[in-house]
């Protein structure tokens, strides 16, 4: 007998979360997670949360870099190091395999790296605009080598993207990413049994046995909503995304079991420097200061933002902030006052990309109630847009340097005082004076003002009880090979 076709999605619906059911026990070092489908499996292809937390427990990055204090934790590598910050030598930890037991080499990394810089990635461009290495070689099995074309401070950050983490020689020859992708193979402490199921998740199956730790995370991909339900009622065991309208209700459902951090992502309003209208930075700063950011954030937004308090997002930020950020600030009365004596009258359009008009239009028309001037809102077109754009970023390193030279090449933004001081900040000798370099870069921005911050992204989770050592941070999510059961 065939099942109606909406009785049917329903039974495929209750399904996912098979085996996690509140009547039946929790299998002994089995974790259950909820989360939304990845957009890839491909490492050096991710942008996503999701994409992220699975990534992140199949591959061991080379290392860990903490942007506010530059402190560097090596984990596949055993030392990154330089004498003149021009040649930079990668030490591997010695035996590190891939899940189907071939061996982790320097050649390995260095081949993928090749396949990267080739294709068309969201990492791609740290190796390509950012890193630039001359040479990147593997003198002996455990050893890679880079040359720069410059000396750079910023190698430890950009090696410790987690996109740049090696794959094996099978999918290096084959060149079948998608393939890859649905089956990939890592060098971290789990392995994706049988592959992934899109709509549906995947095992993964711990490599090492680890005291009180999971030995196995069951991955089933769902809506947020009902997988929120679902572990406050105890049949899942957590989950990696927080819906709008959970939000509020998570501080009394999870009081003591609830976290959140900062994902590397962030929106902004960027000025077309180079039109008559925008090349006042007055007329800009105004725009600025007539955003309710928080009013986006509690509205089309859904509580998955913080609004901009910096340009910088908390996941590329270096140092300590000191100061606030005036052009973070709503202040209508301003807004209007500084616009109307700038003369600018309008109308304008603001411009989005596919996926950002459901906060973009509400932007416009709060822009339009606030400076009295005609602010409409419009995909942006294939050619260049006639106006200010906003857009949503993803940085892909740790490293404050990508974002800035990103943000002011959208902008059309070519300060030399700016450029020297991105370049005299790559050049520092220690991470410390890069950070305070990278400030100086940062409050010219907010000076000039070529693009306006609007909000920062932030990750959301909440547990069970029979969880302990949930720890999250900016690229990888979710710990789950930290989580102890």
């Amino acid at each position: 007998m065939r099942l109606p076709a909406a009785l049917l999605a329903a039974v495929v619906a209750l399904s996912a979360l098979a085996g996690c059911s509140s009547d039946e026990p929790a299998r002994p070092g089995v974790v259950t997670v909820g989360l939304q489908e990845p957009g890839t499996l491909l490492p050096a292809d991710v942008d996503d949360q999701a994409g992220r937390l699975v990534t992140g427990a199949l591959w061991t990055p080379l290392a860990d870099y903490d942007p506010v204090t530059g402190k560097l934790t090596p984990r596949a590598a055993a030392s990154i190091t330089s004498p003149d910050r021009v040649t930079w030598t990668v030490k591997l930890r010695p035996g590190l395999t891939f899940h189907d037991g071939t061996p982790v080499t320097a050649k390995s990394y260095v081949d993928t790296w090749r396949a990267i810089a080739g294709e068309n990635w969201k990492t791609t461009p740290v190796l390509t605009k950012s890193l630039r290495a001359k040479q990147i070689t593997a003198p002996d099995p455990t050893t890679i080598r880079l040359v720069l074309d410059r000396p750079s401070s910023q190698v430890p950050a950009w090696l410790s993207a987690p996109g740049l983490v090696p794959m094996p020689a099978s999918v290096l020859a084959s060149r079948d990413w998608n393939a890859f992708a649905g089956h990939p193979v890592g060098d971290g402490p789990f392995r994706l049994a049988d592959g992934w199921a899109p709509g549906t998740g995947g095992t993964l199956v711990r490599v090492t046995p680890a005291e009180g730790k999971a030995t196995e995370v069951d991955l089933h991909v769902g809506d947020p909503v009902e997988q929120y339900d679902a572990v406050r009622d105890g049949s899942l065991d957590l989950v990696t995304s927080v819906a709008g309208d959970r939000h509020e209700a998570m501080h009394t459902d999870f009081p003591d079991r609830h976290t959140t951090w900062p994902l590397p992502e962030a929106g902004y309003l960027v000025f077309p420097t180079g039109d008559p209208r925008f090349a006042d930075a007055a007329v800009r700063h105004a725009f600025a200061l007539a955003i309710d950011r928080a009013a986006l954030e509690a509205g089309p937004l859904a509580h998955q933002v913080d609004p901009a308090r910096a340009l910088l997002p908390p996941a590329d930020a270096p140092g300590e902030r000191t100061g606030t950020c005036r052009p973070c600030t709503f202040d209508a009365a301003a807004a209007k006052s500084l616009l109307a004596q700038s003369g600018f009258t309008g109308p304008t359009t603001v411009y989005f990309d596919p996926g950002s008009g459901t906060w973009t239009r509400p932007l416009a028309s709060g822009l339009a109630s606030a400076l009295g001037v005609p602010v409409t809102a419009a995909q942006r077109p294939n050619g260049q847009a006639s106006g200010p754009s906003t857009v949503d970023v993803k940085p892909a390193s740790a490293s404050p340097a990508d974002l800035l030279s990103a943000l002011a090449s959208a902008a059309g933004y070519t300060d030399e005082g700016f450029r020297q001081d991105l370049a005299a900040a790559e050049a520092a000798g220690s991470a410390a004076e890069a950070g305070q370099l990278y400030r100086v870069a940062e409050n010219q921005l907010l000076r000039d003002l070529p693009v306006a911050p609007l909000w920062t992204g932030h990750g959301h989770a909440v547990w069970s009880p029979r969880l302990h050592d949930v720890r999250a941070s900016a690229f990888s999510g979710i710990d789950l090979a930290g989580l102890s059961v």
